[in-house]
């Protein structure tokens, strides 16, 4: 097993320079107009740092990175924690409003960076979780994945100032939202009742680099002309060409979208275009699915030697009301390598599900032939939670008890996508 070490050899040198960005909440953003770097690993302090070269002369962002360090930070602020109020849904996937209308939240949006007294707190969460984490034999080196350093912000989204993602736009409703078979009720009639991500296709641009309990490392590869971006689980790269090229013809349409890059002082921009309107910004791909439309703006800059600030703005004028930009530090993967991830699409996991289906259905008809009228088996019967465990104490054939939702796992580990599609 790997024993993963935050800040181990292999990541390069540092070296000093200068290039100061803004660090404090944006103020809105406008269709077309992405904001400036958000950096805020630092809490909004000035940031003088120039990272090292590569043997061309561009800023060197080499390494494996990860966002472990994010584990527990929400998309949106939480009730009652560093941020103000709690974030939530809005749209097909909002929850249901309150019976009485909560106390007046606070003037002004809810602050983006925690107090020195939250920060010595969070300090110690994290110091405590990492001990267990190293010491308990479900955790570790393959599965559920912990922070190791804190940071001070205290949500992902840095636009729109409130911390709140912006409202879907009229006529947006839950046939836009990605499927889930695995969770599903059922009945399960086809491969497209599954999501991109349980066929094993990709979890998108989003979806691949929120945290995760597992497998949140980035590979970043350059050459003249060209950075190489990888992500760990469901093991997709990205091609940022930097020689001025054109985006392909529009028509053409990728998951992944068709990327061109620039640099901008210690800053590599990319805009990725020619999207399809399959994928989803979720955690894991879930959520929303954007349109064709959209315009992914990614910021990526080494702001020290074991920290690159990653930002990316989503503007997509047939699905939300306005753009949104998440931002957060990623850095380097204990280990240092990519651990295989072998997901392959045409795998038997969809064949197996569907058969089981048509064989409930076989099962109800006989049933009824003989008299017995019940519901049909859901999918994952009791809130069966990760790798389909069975939940103690449940009774087969019952419907899943209060509390038993069927995504299992840990608590509140992953980002919130503000669309209700949190991964326990």
């Amino acid at each position: 097993m790997i024993t993963r070490i935050l800040g181990s050899a292999g990541v390069l040198a540092a070296a000093v320079g200068l290039s100061v960005f803004v660090d404090t909440p944006l103020s809105g953003q406008e269709r077309g107009t992405p904001p400036p770097l958000v950096i805020t690993a630092f809490g909004g302090k000035p940031v003088d740092y120039k990272a090292p070269r590569t043997p061309w002369g561009d800023p060197d962002l080499q390494g494996v990175w990860s966002s472990d360090d994010m584990e527990g930070t929400p998309l949106a602020p939480r009730a009652g924690g560093p941020g103000g109020r709690a974030g939530g849904g809005r749209g097909a996937a909002a929850a249901p409003a309150p019976a009485a209308a909560p106390a007046a939240a606070p003037a002004g949006p809810p602050p983006l960076y925690r107090t020195e007294q939250e920060m010595a707190a969070r300090s110690e969460q994290v110091k405590q979780r990492a001990g267990r984490g190293d010491s308990a034999a479900t955790d570790g080196s393959f599965r559920f994945d912990y922070a190791r350093r804190a940071f001070p912000q205290t949500r992902l989204l840095v636009d729109p100032p409130d911390g709140r993602m912006p409202a879907l736009k009229a006529g947006v409703g839950p046939e836009r939202l990605m499927p889930r078979g695995t969770y599903g009720q059922g009945p399960l009639d086809s491969w497209l009742d599954f999501s991109l991500y349980e066929r094993c296709i990709t979890r998108g641009i989003g979806g691949s680099i929120l945290n995760v309990i597992y497998g949140n490392g980035n590979r970043i590869v350059q050459a003249p002309g060209v950075v190489a971006f990888s992500y760990e689980m469901l093991p997709d790269t990205r091609i940022f060409y930097l020689d001025g090229r054109p985006h392909v013809n529009q028509k053409i349409g990728m998951y992944l979208g068709d990327s061109r890059a620039r640099w901008e002082g210690e800053e590599l921009v990319v805009e990725t275009t020619n999207l399809t309107d399959q994928t989803a910004f979720g955690v894991n791909g879930n959520g929303t699915r954007h349109s064709k439309a959209l315009k992914i703006t990614e910021r990526f800059r080494r702001v020290a030697n074991d920290v690159v600030q990653y930002q990316a703005t989503w503007d997509d004028p047939l699905t939300y009301e306005a753009p949104f930009t998440v931002s957060f530090p990623l850095t380097p993967l204990d280990g240092g390598k990519l651990l295989p991830y072998e997901c392959h699409p045409g795998n038997t996991a969809i064949s197996l599900s569907l058969g089981a289906e048509r064989a409930e259905d076989r099962a109800l008809a006989e049933d009824l032939a003989k008299g017995i009228k019940r519901q049909r088996r859901g999918v994952q019967e009791c809130g069966a939670g990760v790798g389909g465990a069975p939940v103690p104490g449940c009774t087969p054939g019952a419907p899943p008890a209060a509390g038993r939702g069927g995504r299992g796992g840990r608590g509140g580990g992953a980002a919130d996508t503000g669309e209700g599609t949190t991964e326990k």
